[in-house]
């Protein structure tokens, strides 16, 4: 449970207001706030951007006047943040916020399955390690995909790493013949199609909203498969007004920021008797663990200066592509 302000913590000091402080200490520090649409809302709420892996991303290389960058997301969410800006101090609130997706892909492991395939171009989605960025061509986020991969052409030979279910989306709409990484996102892993087309059953109007990591079976039940971005747009700008969604729960926050007025229905997962399916990486982050962070400027960022060079090249890349 949260703590509040007027509560005693542990060591029998006030807990301050976390709100305020974290405004003041950013302001005080010339620090700035990302925020992804998977943190918890108040999180969301306090970020100075908020956005997908993409736009946090394209963000992070165009800030100019912050000192500090706070990534509030996972791991390879800040590693990027540090590669874009190296000379900038770059800061998550919890290290151990990872990536279940990033772990399915090993570094060594990936270099093995690169060299059993000579002469492929590498395509790795941003959800990677750094050290995974390093040995990729181009990088991809869900919502540039599609659009990176038709750049090349239609024989050429492409490893896709490492989200299996993103890799065969794209694979099934663009035609391509992608080697793919056997690797898969805890949260988007364990929708339930059996539920959902429950859900459906009650829901007979609400427009199924599905991210490309989930698996074929719900892509195919789908009326929109997409990015939290093009998920989001598409709530906002459609005439319907029920929609049930299946990606990280976080998502439903701005959406219900965005359409008041409309129904927003978190899809289940297989294991699960609550309705909603969280990041449990992402949910790490906590307000006190953002107002610490930016208290104590740790903990920091800290990448290995020629991973980094070899990093770079392929998200500037992407960028370039996006």
């Amino acid at each position: 449970m949260a703590v509040e302000k007027g509560d005693i913590n542990a060591a029998g000091n006030p807990v301050p207001d976390l709100k305020n402080e974290i405004l003041r200490l950013k302001k005080e520090k010339g620090a700035v706030i990302m925020a992804h649409y998977y943190q918890p809302a108040e999180i969301q709420d306090i970020a100075d951007y908020i956005g997908d892996s993409l736009a946090l991303a394209q963000i992070a290389a165009k800030l100019q006047n912050a000192e500090i960058i706070v990534l509030c997301g996972v791991h390879f969410m800040g590693e990027t943040a540090k590669v874009l800006c190296p000379g900038k101090k770059v800061l998550i609130p919890d290290l151990n916020a990872g990536c279940s997706l990033a772990d399915s892909c090993p570094v060594d492991s990936f270099a093995s399955f690169v060299a059993a395939h000579p002469g492929h171009t590498v395509i790795s989605y941003v959800n990677t390690s750094i050290g995974v960025k390093a040995l990729t061509d181009v990088l991809v986020t869900s919502g540039n995909a599609r659009k990176i991969v038709e750049t090349f052409p239609k024989d050429a030979k492409l490893i896709f790493g490492p989200d299996r279910n993103l890799g065969n989306y794209i694979n099934s709409v663009t035609g391509r013949n992608m080697v793919l990484w056997n690797g898969a996102c805890h949260v988007h892993e364990e929708f339930s199609a059996e539920k959902i087309a429950e859900l459906k059953k009650e829901h007979p109007e609400a427009k199924l909203l599905v991210h490309p990591e989930c698996k074929r079976p719900l892509q195919i039940m789908a009326d929109v498969v997409g990015s939290t971005a093009v998920l989001l747009k598409y709530a906002i700008e459609s005439d319907d007004k029920e929609f049930i969604v299946a990606t990280e729960s976080g998502i439903l926050h701005q959406m219900q920021k965005s359409c008041p007025d409309k129904t927003f229905i978190p899809a289940p997962p297989n294991d699960s008797t609550c309705g909603c399916n969280d990041c449990r990486y992402m949910k790490l982050n906590t307000m006190e663990k953002l107002y610490e962070c930016l208290r104590t400027e740790q903990p920091e960022i800290i990448i290995d200066a020629e991973i980094a060079e070899k990093a770079r090249k392929p998200i500037e890349r992407m960028l370039e592509l996006s």
